[in-house]
């Protein structure tokens, strides 16, 4: 997913995204709405969370940490 496109998310949210990362955004994001701040921590098989926004995001940052 674009930047463009989860600044907007995060707006909807309630989150003024400013000049936040994606990662950073998407963490902030999933803190908003009571979800495992767990984007790219290693932790994408333990989630829980099949459908997540961001799983196929999680699967290509995860080799960047």
């Amino acid at each position: 997913m674009k930047v463009n496109d989860i600044k907007e998310i995060a707006k909807q949210r309630g989150i003024n995204p400013g000049k936040m990362k994606k990662l950073d955004l998407i963490r902030a994001i999933q803190q908003a709405e009571g979800n495992p701040v767990c984007f790219t921590t290693g932790y994408k098989e333990e989630c829980g969370q099949p459908d997540c926004l961001w799983r196929e995001d999680c699967d290509c940052a995860a080799g960047s940490r």
